[in-house]
C-alpha cells in the first residue's frame, strides 16, 4: 500500500512538473551545450575556412581580418580610462580587439593571437567595474568579453575561463538586472544595445551560472520588444541613419546570438517595422551613399554591416547595393577609426550567400513612411549617382537623440549634396561645459547648441524663436510629384496653420512652399536651406556651384522678396563648434496685414562647368 501510494506521489509531483513547465517553459531548455555557440558554432567556424578556397570576397574579409589582427598585437593594453562620463571608447576598442585575435587564432591556428587575446581579456576582467552609470559602457564591454570567452573557450586555460565567466558575471549581468536601470524599458537604442550586449554575456556562461543567465535572459525576452517599438510602422527609425546603425547592430547580434545558442530568436525578428528597416534606410540613402542624417548623425556615405545580415535572411541582396561599394573600398584601404569598424570581421558571416554583383533595388522612387519622425523621398533613379534624390521630415524635437528640424530637407542632384544637414556636435565638447545635452524642456541647454536648433536647419523660422519641442508635424499628403507637411504644431502660438509642401516637376525642378496662415501681422518668417556650395545672389535669384556643377534658385514668392547668404557660425559662447565650409541661403520676410503668407522657392540643378 505504502508502495502505491509513493507511485502515486511521485507520479503527482512529475504531473505536476510537466504542468509548471508547459506553463512557464525553460528558457534555456534548448541551449546548445558546446562553444562556440554565440554567432558562430563549430561547424560555422569550419565552413568558415572552407568558404576561403571558393569565395573571393570571403577570402578578401578574413585575410583582412587577419592583417588588421596582426597589426594591432603591438598595441598597448587597453587601461581604464574615461572621457567624460564615459568608458565606451575602450569598451568599443575592446570589442574589436577581441574580435580581431579571436578569428585570427579561430582562421591561422598561430598562439599568438591567442596569447594576446587572453591577454587582453584578463585585463579587461581585472577592471575595477565597466562604468555602470553610462550603461552602454558595461553592454559593449560585455560583448566583448562574452565573444573572446565562446570563441577561444576550448583553447583557453579553466582559471582564465574562470576569471572571464565572474566578470561577466559580476561585472556585466547582476549589474544589468538591477532595477534602476531606465534602458531596461525604454524605446530607443539604449535598450537594444545593453541587452544585446548583456544576452550574449548569459549565453556565453549559462551553462555554468544557469540560475542568473535564466533571469537575465527573461527580462530580454520581455523587455527588449520596448526597443523594437520605434521600428513601426515603417521601419524607420526615430533616432536617425546613424542611430539606427549602432542599435540594430546590437539587436541583429541578440537575434543571431539567440538563433545560435538557443534555435530561437523569440520571434523579435517579426516585430512591426524591424525587418522592413533595412529598406527603409535604402530608401533614406541619397544616390551617392549619403544618409539623410537627421538628429544625431553624420552626412557621410557610412559603413553598415547589418543591412548584409537583413540582405542574407531576406534574401534580398539589394538592400546592400549601396554597402558593397564601401566594402570594395574597406577591403583596399587602412582601416579608418569608426564605429562600425568593430563588426567588420562579422562580415564573413553575413555576405554567406550573397551574389558577387548586387543588383539595384527595386523599390519606389517616390516613398513616404510614418512612425514618430516621418520621412519622404523623392528619387529619379536608383543606378543614376547624379539622380535626384529630395528627402524632408517631419516629427518631434523630443525624440531621443532628435533636432529641432521639423520640416528639413536634404536636396542632391549631379552628384551634389546641395541642401545638407550639419550633423552632431561631438557629445564631450559640450558635457565638458557643463551644459546638460539631454535635457528637452524648451528652454533646455541642448538648443542652446546650435547645430541641434532650428537656427541651422533647412527649415522655417518665426519670430526668431525656436521651434515648440512638444510640437510635433505629419505628412499629411503625398502622390509621386509632392506632399504636404504639416507644420502648425510646430509653430503654437504664433500661426493657426503652416504646412509645407514639396513638389518635384521636370528637369528636376524642385520647388519648397510654405502657407502660413492666422499669424501675426509683422511676425517675421525665415526660409533658409543650409549648403556647403559657394552661393551668388542678385535679388530674388541665386546660384550655388559646387565641384562643377550649378544649382539655380528662384523666388517665386512673395513679389519683393529676395535672397541672402547668412552665416552658418554658432554663437561665440566657447561650446559651440564652428562649421567649416557651411553657409545659408535665406529668405527674410514679414507676415503681411492680411494674416497670412506664402513663401516659394524654386530649386533647379544644372550640370554645367566651373567657368560658366
Amino acid at each position: 500500500m505504502k508502495l502505491k501510494l509513493l507511485l502515486c506521489l511521485g507520479w503527482l509531483a512529475c504531473f505536476s512538473g510537466r504542468a509548471a513547465d508547459a506553463a512557464s517553459p525553460d528558457i534555456l531548455a534548448n541551449l546548445r551545450p558546446e562553444h562556440p555557440r554565440l554567432l558562430l558554432t563549430a561547424a560555422d567556424w569550419h565552413n568558415l575556412r572552407a568558404r576561403r578556397t571558393n569565395d573571393d570576397e570571403v577570402a578578401a574579409i578574413l585575410a583582412k581580418t587577419v592583417t588588421e589582427a596582426r597589426d594591432c598585437l603591438s598595441a598597448p593594453p587597453l587601461v581604464y580610462k574615461k572621457d567624460g562620463k564615459r568608458l565606451l571608447a575602450v569598451s568599443r576598442e575592446a570589442l574589436r580587439r577581441v574580435e580581431l585575435w579571436s578569428f585570427a587564432y579561430r582562421l591561422t591556428g598561430e598562439k599568438v593571437f591567442l596569447d594576446r587575446a587572453q591577454t587582453e581579456l584578463l585585463d579587461l576582467a581585472a577592471f575595477k567595474d565597466w562604468n555602470p552609470p553610462h550603461f552602454l559602457d558595461v553592454a559593449e564591454m560585455t560583448a566583448a568579453l562574452a565573444l573572446g570567452y565562446d570563441w577561444l573557450f576550448d583553447a583557453l586555460p579553466a582559471a582564465t575561463r574562470a576569471t572571464l565567466r565572474q566578470a561577466i558575471l559580476e561585472k556585466g549581468i547582476k549589474p544589468g538586472l538591477l532595477p534602476h536601470n531606465s534602458w531596461q524599458t525604454t524605446a530607443n537604442n539604449w535598450n537594444q544595445v545593453c541587452f544585446g550586449g548583456l544576452t550574449l554575456g548569459a549565453l556565453a556562461i549559462a551553462d555554468e551560472n544557469p540560475k542568473i543567465a535564466r533571469e537575465l535572459l527573461t527580462l530580454a525576452q520581455k523587455n527588449n520588444r520596448n526597443g523594437l517599438k520605434p521600428y513601426a510602422p515603417d521601419g524607420i527609425y526615430p533616432e536617425g541613419p546613424g542611430y539606427w546603425n549602432y542599435g540594430t547592430t546590437y539587436q541583429v547580434l541578440l537575434l543571431s546570438a539567440l538563433q545560435t545558442a538557443l534555435g530561437t530568436d523569440w520571434n523579435l525578428s517579426a516585430s512591426p517595422g524591424f525587418l522592413t528597416s533595412a529598406a527603409t534606410l535604402q530608401e533614406q540613402t541619397g544616390p551617392t551613399g549619403r544618409p539623410f542624417n537627421f538628429s544625431d548623425g553624420g552626412d557621410s556615405a557610412a559603413f553598415n554591416p547589418a543591412l548584409f545580415w537583413f540582405a542574407q535572411k531576406l534574401n534580398q541582396p539589394s538592400l546592400v547595393y549601396f554597402q558593397k561599394q564601401l566594402l570594395r573600398e574597406r577591403l583596399v584601404t587602412p582601416r579608418k577609426d569608426s564605429e562600425t569598424d568593430r563588426f567588420f570581421p562579422l562580415l564573413a558571416i553575413w555576405t554567406a550567400g550573397l551574389p558577387p554583383e548586387i543588383p539595384p533595388p527595386a523599390l519606389p522612387l517616390a516613398w513616404h513612411g510614418g512612425g514618430p519622425n516621418p520621412v519622404g523621398v523623392f528619387r529619379s533613379s536608383w543606378t543614376d549617382t547624379n539622380a535626384l534624390f529630395l528627402a524632408f521630415k517631419g516629427g518631434s524635437a523630443q525624440i531621443s537623440h532628435a533636432h529641432m528640424d521639423a520640416g528639413s530637407f536634404v536636396l542632391d542632384a549631379d552628384g551634389v549634396r546641395w541642401a545638407c544637414d550639419l550633423g552632431s556636435q561631438e557629445y564631450l565638447s559640450i558635457e565638458s561645459k557643463g551644459w546638460n545635452l539631454w535635457s528637452e524642456a524648451q528652454t533646455g541647454d541642448r538648443w542652446r547648441v546650435y547645430r541641434l536648433n532650428n537656427f541651422s536647419h533647412s527649415t522655417l523660422t518665426l519670430g526668431g524663436q525656436l521651434h515648440n519641442v512638444a510640437g510635433e508635424a505629419r505628412i499629411t499628403a503625398f502622390n509621386k510629384h509632392a506632399a504636404t507637411v504639416d507644420l502648425s504644431k510646430i509653430f503654437a502660438g504664433q500661426a493657426s496653420s503652416v504646412v509645407r509642401q514639396f513638389s518635384v516637376g521636370a528637369n528636376k525642378t524642385v520647388t519648397v512652399r510654405d502657407e502660413i496662415a492666422g499669424a501675426k501681422p509683422g511676425l517675421a518668417v525665415r526660409w533658409q536651406m543650409v549648403t556647403r556650395a559657394n552661393i551668388t545672389v542678385n535679388n530674388n535669384q541665386a546660384t550655388l556651384r559646387e565641384s562643377g556643377k550649378m544649382l539655380s534658385a528662384k523666388i517665386i514668392s512673395p513679389a519683393g522678396a529676395t535672397f541672402e547668404i547668412a552665416s552658418a557660425q554658432p554663437p561665440d559662447d566657447g561650446v559651440n563648434q564652428p562649421n567649416p565650409n557651411a553657409r545659408i541661403l535665406a529668405v527674410s520676410t514679414t507676415v503681411p496685414a492680411t494674416g497670412s503668407l506664402t513663401v516659394e522657392i524654386e530649386l533647379q540643378p544644372e550640370a554645367t562647368t566651373a567657368g560658366h
